[in-house]
């Protein structure tokens, strides 16, 4: 029943305010795929016209072969879970799971099947003849889940579904979430802002900026080798470290440079056409504290959150960057320390943020 899907050359335009000037992506049946990037980026604005909601400026939409771009949305054979549960208040959780087959004319042995069987996969049995102020939050999102479970659709998808829940809500949620993927084996196209939930449940994420994708890969790769400095910053939490700085003459092939401090680091980048004006890239778990190391600073703020500590370090040009450190270090406020950059773990970005990545050992 899961189908692959197409976005050929698909653009969005409100009048002449153009939202997503060309984008095109091919989702493999069975893939679970992240739509990941900030607010008004136009992740949801894909969603709703794959969804049949909004319609298409230009390019096409197919659906397992099919081209569905002109269908509405009852046609097109998906399921989608939205930010609010939408739940009918004066219904149970079995008439709401069911409201949709009933209106296609379903017969009641078939519905009864479908609505049990989700109500299982979800842990909901126990629940179904409750109202939906009954339920607690992460109840009532499996609720809305479980009634997009029962259509059996080509595709599901989620436009920020767990964003009204609280952090131990969320993280339940996600993990059914992914555990309902393993176990049907459909297409899901998730859409959210939160690389946590981005990194956790796809297979591949699309990071998107601007109405454009900026990349598409697996969680780790995006993660390890970003392809833009965007990507960098969006990606990881806390986010990656940015140390202005400036092309000297390489060193064994490789790009060296001057912080802003004077001290020169030989990356493990090789060299090439870089430019002069670049910017060295390195996150917390790759910025260590170190007698001898090439960053000075003063401790502003340490974060101890039991597996690891971080520490957010002022700079003298009023920068502050964020190490990870030992959590058995005693460090006070204001203390002078001294951090120095893992260069296997180290990435150059030239003036238009293109990323330029250590070679692997």
């Amino acid at each position: 029943m899961t189908a692959s899907i197409e976005f050929a050359g698909v653009a969005k335009r409100y009048g002449a305010v153009e939202v997503i000037p060309d984008f095109s992506l091919n989702i493999a049946a069975g893939e679970f795929i992240v739509l990941l990037g900030p607010s008004g980026c136009g992740k949801s604005t894909l969603l709703r016209m794959l969804a049949g909601l909004e319609s298409v400026s230009d390019g096409r939409i197919v659906l397992g072969g099919t081209d569905v771009t002109p269908l509405p949305p009852g046609r097109r054979g998906l399921a989608m879970v939205f930010q609010q549960y939408a739940l009918y208040p004066h219904m149970s959780v079995f008439d709401n799971m069911a409201f949709g087959l009933r209106n296609l004319g379903g017969a009641d042995v078939d519905v009864k099947r479908r609505v049990t069987d989700a109500a299982q996969m979800l842990e909901l049995d126990a629940l179904l003849q409750r109202k939906p102020g009954q339920l607690s939050g992460g109840q009532r999102q499996r609720v809305a889940i479980g009634r997009a479970v029962v259509k059996e659709p080509k595709a599901f998808l989620f436009d920020e579904p767990l964003s009204n829940l609280d952090a131990k809500l969320r993280n339940r949620t996600r993990i059914e979430i992914a555990r309902l993927h393993k176990r049907l084996g459909s297409t899901m196209v998730f859409v959210t802002h939160d690389q946590v939930e981005a990194m956790t449940l796809a297979d591949r994420i699309v990071v998107m900026n601007g109405g454009r994708i900026e990349q598409v890969g697996q969680p780790m790769e995006i993660y390890q080798r970003p392809r833009t400095k965007f990507v960098a910053g969006f990606v990881g939490s806390p986010a990656m470290n940015f140390l202005p700085a400036e092309r000297v003459a390489d060193e064994q092939g490789c790009v060296a440079v001057r912080l802003a401090g004077g001290a020169v680091l030989r990356t493990q980048v090789r060299a090439g056409d870089i430019g002069s004006e670049l910017c060295l890239g390195v996150r917390p778990e790759g910025l260590k504290l170190a007698d001898d190391g090439i960053v000075a600073g003063s401790v502003e703020l340490i974060e101890r959150l039991g597996e690891r500590s971080l520490a957010h370090v002022g700079l003298g040009d009023g920068q502050v960057v964020v190490a990870e450190v030992p959590v058995q270090r005693p460090l006070a406020l204001g203390e002078a320390v001294r951090l120095q950059p893992d260069v296997a773990q180290a990435h150059v970005f030239d003036a238009a943020g293109r990323a330029f990545h250590a070679e692997a050992a």
